[in-house]
Order: C-alpha cells, then sequence, then structure tokens
C-alpha cells in the first residue's frame, strides 16, 4: 500500500533547505527554530513543514480553550455591540501589529504569533476588573496571586499540557503592556529549571511581576504591540458605547486615533530598531503613548460608568460562585456544574486527578479558580442564574441594546 502521509527522503532533504533558507535570512539578532526548547520530547520535534513555534501557533489555536477569546470582553462588557472588541479580535491585532515590526526587523513571524496568539488565554471573563477580583479571593485564601498573564502560562503548560516552547511560554509571560518603555531589551534564553522559578516567584510578589522581561526580541515586539493594539481601540470603542470621544487628549505628535497611533508608532520603532538587538522608539513619542494611556486610564479604565456594572454586580456574583463552588469540591458534590462541564472534562479535568485512581489531589482553591478563569462572559452570567435563580443581581444586569 502507498504511503500518503510520510516525504521521502529527497522531499524530506528539499523541506530542510526551505527550512533552513527562512533562518538564514533572519536577524543575527532573531531566535531562530534551532533555539527553540521544549519541556518534554514531542513527534512534532522532526517537522518537515512547520517549525517549532509555527507548531506551537497551532498547539495554541486548536486548544479547548482557544474559542472562547470570541466571548470574553475588554473593557466594555455590558454592550450588545458586535463591533466592540473582545479579546479574539484583541489577540490577532497583536498579532498583526507584531507581525508587521518583525517582518521589517527580519525576526521570526511564527514565533511572533504564537506569543501573540496565546498571551491573553489566562484573562478571566470581564477583563481586568474580572482578574482584580479573582485575585482577591484566590488571595485571600491561599496567599498566592492570580495575574492573567502568569496564569495564560498556567493553561497551556499545566492544564491543557501543550508542551509548547520556552520561547513562547516566556513571551507569553512577560507581555504585559500596561505599561510603556522607550526601550525593550530582552533579557537572554532561560532554560525551563530558571523559568519554574520565575513563575514560582509571580505568584508570591506583586512586585516581582513588574521586573519581568522577555527574553526574546519577538517577544519584546508582542509586549509593545499589546499596548499598541489597545490604546487606540479602546477610544474607538468608547466613541461605540456612547463615550464623549471629543475629551481624550491627543499626544504632541500622536493624534490619538487608532490607526494613526499604529502606523506612527509602527514607523518609529522600526527605524529606531534596524539592525539593533533591542526594541527603540523616540523619547516624544514614548512619553506621548504614555499620555494617550494615562488619558485612558482616568476617562475610559477609572470611568464610573465603566466601573459600577462590576464593581455591584460582577464582583459580589464571583464572590458567591467561588464559594459555593469550594463548597460543591469539599462535599464531593458530582452533580455540582464544576463537576459536570470542568472536572469531569476529559482533557481540564485530568491535571486535579492521579493518573490511575483518578481521585482528585489539587487544591479546590486552584480548581475554583482555574473554572473561572476559563469562563466567557455569557457563560458566568448563565452559570450564576442557573445557580442562584432567585438572587437580585439577576436582575440588575443591564446591558446597553442595539436600539437603546
Amino acid at each position: 500500500m502507498d504511503d500518503y502521509f510520510e516525504f521521502n527522503i529527497e522531499q524530506k532533504k528539499q523541506l530542510k533547505d526551505i527550512m533552513d533558507s527562512y533562518d538564514d535570512f533572519l536577524s543575527p539578532y532573531a531566535c531562530r527554530s534551532a533555539q527553540s526548547v521544549r519541556e518534554f520530547s514531542s513527534k512534532t520535534d522532526n517537522d518537515s513543514i512547520r517549525s517549532p513555534y509555527a507548531v506551537d501557533c497551532d498547539k495554541i489555536i486548536n486548544s479547548l480553550q482557544y474559542n472562547r477569546y470570541t466571548d470574553k470582553t475588554q473593557v466594555f462588557s455590558f454592550y450588545k455591540n458586535d463591533d466592540i472588541t473582545r479579546r479574539a479580535l484583541h489577540v490577532q491585532l497583536v498579532s498583526r501589529i507584531g507581525r508587521t515590526i518583525g517582518h521589517a526587523l527580519k525576526l521570526n513571524l511564527d514565533l511572533i504569533e504564537a506569543i501573540a496568539l496565546g498571551h491573553d488565554m489566562g484573562h478571566t471573563p470581564f477583563g481586568h476588573r474580572g482578574e482584580a477580583y479573582l485575585n482577591n479571593l484566590y488571595f485571600q485564601n491561599t496567599g498566592r496571586l492570580f495575574n492573567h498573564n502568569v496564569h495564560s502560562v498556567r493553561v497551556f503548560r499545566t492544564i491543557l499540557r501543550t508542551n509548547l516552547t520556552l520561547q513562547t511560554l516566556d513571551g507569553i509571560l512577560c507581555h504585559n503592556g500596561e505599561k510603556a518603555f522607550k526601550e525593550y531589551h530582552p533579557s537572554g534564553l532561560k532554560t525551563f529549571e530558571e523559568y519554574i522559578d520565575i513563575l514560582e516567584n509571580c505568584y508570591k510578589d506583586s512586585e516581582y511581576i513588574k521586573k519581568l522581561h522577555p527574553a526574546t526580541l519577538e517577544g519584546c515586539v508582542v509586549r509593545i504591540s499589546d499596548m499598541l493594539a489597545y490604546v487606540g481601540k479602546d477610544r474607538q470603542d468608547a466613541k461605540k458605547a456612547s463615550f464623549e470621544v471629543k475629551d481624550f487628549k491627543p499626544g504632541k505628535y500622536l493624534d490619538g486615533k487608532n490607526a494613526g497611533i499604529i502606523n506612527d508608532v509602527i514607523t518609529d520603532i522600526v527605524k529606531n530598531s534596524l539592525g539593533k538587538p533591542f526594541i527603540s522608539m523616540d523619547q516624544e513619542v514614548f512619553l506621548d503613548i504614555k499620555t494617550i494611556y494615562d488619558d485612558n486610564t482616568s476617562k475610559i479604565y477609572n470611568s464610573p460608568k465603566v466601573v459600577e456594572p462590576y464593581d455591584n454586580i460582577v464582583k459580589p456574583m464571583m464572590e458567591k460562585i467561588y464559594k459555593k463552588f469550594i463548597d460543591d469540591i469539599l462535599k464531593r458534590d458530582f452533580n455540582s456544574i464544576i463537576f459536570k462541564h470542568y472536572l469531569n472534562h476529559p482533557i481540564q479535568g485530568s491535571c486535579y486527578r492521579e493518573d490511575d485512581s483518578r481521585k482528585i489531589i489539587a487544591d479546590e482553591h486552584d480548581i475554583v479558580t482555574d473554572f473561572i478563569a476559563s469562563m466567557t462572559d455569557d457563560y458566568f452570567l448563565d452559570l450564576f442564574k442557573h445557580i442562584f435563580q432567585e438572587d437580585r443581581l439577576n436582575s440588575e444586569i443591564r446591558y446597553i441594546k442595539y436600539f437603546d
């Protein structure tokens, strides 16, 4: 019988030459396929068609929780408006911006894409507010911190066991774009042993996580691309949510509009980073980004119009769900949704159980935190209504509808 699914020796050689030619084209500061490291050996280690980082892209985009990006909101959660950004679009925007910069600087585009597509997988429902509430609950009960970037790594490495490369996992961990820098210098590649120590420190020290720097130039590109993808887009979304956009400040050189911010900053970054082992921008451009971000913080992110529904509705809902599921696990209530929809799942439930006996051995607070973090906005609200049918919070949810 003919083997339709294997390359012959000559074809493998041709494909290897093609792969090598891509790496030969890259900047001396780019991260090459030969530098990739996986925690465990894989049948994809000798893939003839895909680079190790392209394999990571496929693992991420086909992973169990990737679809949930579609219903995880960024800033504006209580709007029935398909034009307001969800995380599914955001990660694509980060990838597109990062690849544009990376192409000009001759960096590894597969690695940029993998980091970009995976960087927000650990985000909770209801954006950074949901993240803050879940962190409070987790910390109060365990003394450990919850951060979405650290949790993104936990999803891929521990829960779904996707065996991503160190370079991709490092870029995901170090992506946080809430603070801009004029220059981004790679910290250098780490071993998995060092990386695991870094991860553990992130659970213990809230200041430690702020000092993280990506190990690769590609990771640095994704980090600045993350901010570029949302700082202007959030202003666009604010307009769709009936904010007074005329009140937003432009920068001195940047006009404050999404397309202008992206195009101008990409140009400035490429101009300042060509042929260099770091990512840089002009001081004036850096200060403009900071001005626009700070203006967004005061007028969008901390606006009572945005914050109050989260504090008044989502926060108490999350507290009740958290406590209910902790109790269900301790009682071994196998009819609970946390068993039916999460712990009994053959993939995402396995990491909490012994391989042979299938006995649950994980801490109940880890399980509940993981489950809540995995939820989409709509699932969270429907779950609450299913469990707490008579709770007054159900009637307090108010969506701005299409025709309001």
